[in-house]
């Protein structure tokens, strides 16, 4: 048992981060997800029962994530009007090729079923092993491995381009974009 140094939170901002975005679909609400969070877990001191916080952290998102569709669902909607929505960001980005194919999967993860999406969050957006994903989730490491399989044949079947039509004497078999690609950051999983 140790408590949680609030110097060290720095270093999982960016694995939060990207485990927000595809809960919620958006970098806004991402945003905002991981600063409550954040709030939440440095409003009082916190003891770890393990070494490991990212995992401690993860199932703190997950719980703000959940609190707050709780409470939106028990408020009224409100419908904003066209003078009420911003304009986008005019500023170019240096690859927005890679942008929008990464906007385009966190929003195609964030309406997968909730239980792929965090299994599909822990291990190939956070980087977890299968065990420590199902520590963090507290399920079974072959169910993890039954949501993987599922959330990312889902996801492909999203994602994948509509086939063209194949020549009758062609005989080339085509792939389309593996799931790894998209996923990775350099790093080799």
């Amino acid at each position: 048992m140790r408590n949680l140094d609030p110097q060290s939170l720095t270093q999982h901002v960016d694995r939060l981060y990207r485990a927000a975005w595809a809960l919620c679909g958006s970098r806004e609400d991402a945003e905002d997800l991981v600063q409550e969070t954040f709030a939440r877990v440095l409003s009082r001191p916190r003891v770890l029962s393990g070494d490991d916080e990212l995992h401690y952290l993860m199932r703190a998102l997950r719980n703000t994530f959940f609190t707050a569709r709780r409470t939106a669902g028990r408020r009224p909607v409100t419908v904003a009007t066209l003078e009420d929505v911003a304009a986008e960001d005019p500023r170019p980005m240096g690859r927005p090729e890679r942008a929008l194919e990464v906007q385009e999967l966190y929003a195609t993860i964030a309406e997968l079923p909730e239980d792929f999406r965090l299994a599909l969050v822990a291990v190939d957006v956070l980087g977890l092993s299968y065990r420590e994903a199902a520590h963090a989730l507290r399920v079974r490491e072959a169910t993890i491995t039954t949501r993987l399989f599922r959330a990312r044949k889902q996801l492909s079947a999203r994602l994948a381009p509509e086939p063209p039509a194949p020549p009758a004497s062609d005989g080339v078999q085509r792939e389309g974009n593996s799931l790894r690609a998209v996923f990775s950051d350099g790093r080799e999983r």
